[in-house]
């Protein structure tokens, strides 16, 4: 009997008042979505942030260009050129090259490390401009890129690498590989959103890099080649990068090389990023 009578009541809705939404909820208007620059700075300035707290990261903007450039040049300097000095000033622009190049791959390794553990699945969410995840992911990289130049340079002014361009020189010349690599990290990131594991896009990476950066002009003289080889270092980017940037330093810019690797730059700017949008946004 109280069994049928429970089920036969009538349960009111509850409905707050006025007053109580007005307590809950933020009596301030809703904040503008931010713009696409500043999005994308935000998200840079959390690449930033995961160095500070992951300070090991940094070894490979330091201590690898470190061991690079004394390698080298002990190991080939009195071989090619009869002393250090004299090789480190064809060799020290190249090997700055060779480190900054090499290291855009963990552009694509942190990405898909971000993509495993679903970090990017959360931003995929956020009311922001959608590429800005990407774009400051890079923009973070670019610290470490000039980290890792500066300190090539660094080594390179210890060991008694003189720059005839002097200072305009040196800082044009890292300008112009930060915009290159800037630019040439958009592959990594490419790959880093359809390979599967993080030690796949290092796997393809270093298979791309070691030829592009060793069979190049970076250490010697391609006209000690054999003509095979000299056809495809002419056609090697990295090839007209150095080039271009060794032109600077010293002082006399080969306006030629330094177009050819803007356009360069562009053209993996457009074509990469538009290729790692599409696969962002299918993803």
């Amino acid at each position: 009997m109280s069994t049928t009578t429970e089920s036969s009541e009538t349960i009111a809705a509850y409905a707050p008042s006025r007053e109580t939404l007005s307590a809950v909820l933020a009596p301030a208007d809703r904040p503008r979505r931010p713009s696409a620059l500043s999005a994308s700075l935000t998200f840079g300035w959390r690449a930033l942030l995961k160095i500070k707290h992951v300070p090991e990261q940094l070894f490979d903007v330091t201590a690898f260009p470190i061991i690079m450039t004394l390698m080298f040049t002990y190991l080939f300097g009195g071989a090619l050129a009869g002393s250090t000095r004299e090789y480190l000033q064809f060799f020290l622009p190249g090997i700055m090259v060779t480190s900054v190049v090499m290291i855009t791959m963990y552009t694509g390794v942190g990405l898909n490390t971000d993509i495993e553990r679903g970090v990017f699945d959360r931003f995929r969410t956020l009311p922001v401009w959608r590429p800005a995840a990407l774009v400051g992911m890079i923009f973070g990289d670019v610290l470490r890129y000039i980290l890792a130049a500066t300190t090539i340079m660094v080594v390179g002014l210890i060991l008694g690498f003189r720059p005839g361009g002097g200072v305009p020189g040196v800082l044009g010349g890292i300008g112009l590989l930060v915009v290159f690599s800037f630019a040439f990290s958009w592959i990594w990131t490419m790959f880093g959103l359809f390979l599967r594991s993080e030690k796949s896009v290092m796997g393809v990476s270093m298979l791309v890099l070691f030829p592009l950066t060793f069979l190049s002009n970076v250490f010697v003289d391609p006209a000690t080649m054999p003509g095979w080889l000299q056809a495809f270092v002419d056609l090697n980017p990295i090839s007209h990068l150095v080039t271009a940037i060794r032109s600077i330093m010293a002082g006399t810019p080969d306006m030629a090389e330094t177009v050819w690797t803007l356009v360069a730059s562009g053209v993996l700017v457009l074509v990469f990023g538009t290729l790692t949008m599409r696969l962002y946004n299918r993803k």
